[in-house]
């Protein structure tokens, strides 16, 4: 039985001091919270910080990107090893909005993925389309190719998935629990392909716009095992809403 993995991706957003507070106000909301892994992503700057407040609870510390190399001259860059010392249990990589701003590839995503879980990290690997992909018609091929190059020689342990359709990222618009169960189906019928039957394992997310009202829909869908959270996790009563997704909100 695959574990549902709720991730809060807080972007450029928050202090040392507002991850204090967030994490002080969001603790107890979750304490009775069982069968769910909770991770949060800060800022870099934020990471001692969280892992010093999230000290003795369940919840899981993550970097937002990180660098394949273990040190050099890289100027601006993390190494997967720093993540680990300072707490980190995931990274995300590949995220869109890395791919749109900051030019990264299917080959820099594969490589980062690589030195992660080399380096003992759980990497929760994004994809997804553009809305002219999607309405093109090209969203399994954009897919398919996302999954093939960016796996490339990297095995399944460590692995999550994150599903993000760009059209849905911070825009109000989700996908409709249809639309993310197919396309969740086709990406677990790709890692079958890549893994054979560990592909049952392997957790896929969903993100886009996910909210308190919307999880719940989602979360019933065969193929979806948890999710990428963005905006709606910067506040901590709304990101515990979405952890405690069995039980909606009133």
């Amino acid at each position: 039985m695959r574990v549902p993995l709720i991730a809060a991706n807080w972007k450029m957003h928050k202090t040392t001091g507002e991850t204090r507070d967030f994490i002080a106000r969001f603790l107890p909301l979750v304490g009775d919270v069982r069968g769910v892994e909770m991770v949060i992503a800060p800022p870099f700057t934020s990471l001692t910080s969280a892992m010093d407040a999230l000290e003795g609870s369940d919840v899981k510390l993550a970097g937002q990107d990180v660098f394949w190399q273990e040190s050099g001259a890289f100027t601006g860059e993390v190494s997967p090893s720093m993540l680990v010392d300072v707490g980190c249990r995931y990274v995300i990589v590949g995220h869109s909005e890395r791919r749109q701003y900051f030019g990264e590839t299917d080959d820099t995503v594969n490589r980062k993925i690589a030195a992660s879980l080399a380096a003992g990290l759980g990497v929760v690997f994004c994809i997804g389309e553009t809305l002219q992909e999607r309405e093109s018609g090209a969203t399994f091929d954009v897919l398919k190719r996302q999954i093939s190059d960016g796996l490339k020689g990297i095995g399944p342990d460590g692995l999550v998935i994150a599903y993000e359709p760009v059209w849905a990222i911070g825009t109000g618009r989700t996908a409709t629990p249809d639309q993310a169960q197919e396309a969740h189906r086709f990406i677990r019928d790709e890692l079958s392909g890549l893994y054979g039957e560990t592909a049952r394992s392997i957790r896929i997310l969903y993100g886009g716009s996910v909210k308190p009202g919307n999880i719940s829909s989602l979360m019933v869908k065969e193929d979806v095992d948890g999710a990428l959270v963005g905006g709606a996790s910067l506040q901590p009563e709304s990101f515990a809403d979405i952890v405690k997704f069995s039980t909606p909100p009133t």
